[in-house]
């Protein structure tokens, strides 16, 4: 079975593992029939997909469990729901069909919403204009292996202000300019922070508060620029099996 969930206000601070101790025992509470791997030492068969860094909330996580028994996708999604403490929610169910690919397979890219408070919409968009102008917008980060050096412009397939950007409509009002953003899947992964450095390397963009960002799909990335969801592919698969 293959599932979409959403981390969603304080629980976007819930760190991977902090989730899948979470959705371990939501499987216990919600008395799925969980299948085992074999050994000494067996675990629950469940699967991540590209999860989100801690602190970014989402609308598009992924994993795959595996069963010992057919249980209806509605059903189960329900009752996992329920299970989780609100802020981390399961959207979506699907039997995964054999044969047909795993998820990590179907994701090549991402979209990010990402919420720049105190900053105008006409200095974000200069910003942007001079990091989609750069041939390479190299950006510094630490990782396991030490710090690395690497380009944040070449996996971004789309970035911009999005009209939904607010100015300021009173006294006290603060702007707050919103960017549309799609990432492809590479390595080393460029994440909406490395972005967001960038913006600061080539535009000295630096927003006074820790900018807000959601991660809003991911999947396979169309020539037209759309994401497709991963779990289409089992629906209509199954749609069709069912004729």
């Amino acid at each position: 079975m293959r599932l979409r969930y959403a981390k969603r206000g304080p629980l976007r601070f819930t760190s991977h593992r902090d989730f899948a101790r979470a959705f371990e025992r939501s499987l216990q509470r919600a008395r799925v029939p969980i299948a085992f791997s074999q050994g000494f030492t067996p675990h629950p068969k469940i699967s991540y997909a590209s999860a989100a860094p801690t602190g970014v909330g989402s609308e598009a996580e992924y994993l795959e469990i595996g069963l010992q028994t057919v249980v209806d996708p509605d059903q189960l999604r329900v009752a996992l729901d329920a299970a989780l403490s609100p802020g981390l929610d399961v959207l979506d169910a699907v039997v995964a069909i054999e044969g047909n690919g795993s998820l990590a397979d179907r994701i090549d890219a991402s979209r990010w919403r990402i919420e720049l408070p105190q900053i105008e919409s006409d200095v974000a968009e200069k910003a942007v204009e001079a990091f989609l102008a750069a041939t390479e917008v190299p950006v510094e980060r630490m990782t396991k292996q030490g710090k690395r050096t690497f380009d944040a412009r070449n996996p971004v397939a789309y970035l911009a202000v999005t009209k939904e950007s607010a100015a300021p409509s009173g006294a006290n009002a603060a702007p707050c300019a919103i960017i549309d953003l799609v990432v492809r899947q590479v390595t080393p992964a460029v994440r909406p922070d490395d972005v967001l450095s960038g913006l600061r390397v080539v535009a000295g963009l630096e927003p006074p508060v820790p900018a807000r960002v959601t991660r809003l799909a991911q999947g396979s990335l169309t020539p037209q620029g759309e994401i497709v969801d991963p779990l289409d592919a089992d629906r209509v698969d199954a749609t069709i099996g069912g004729r």
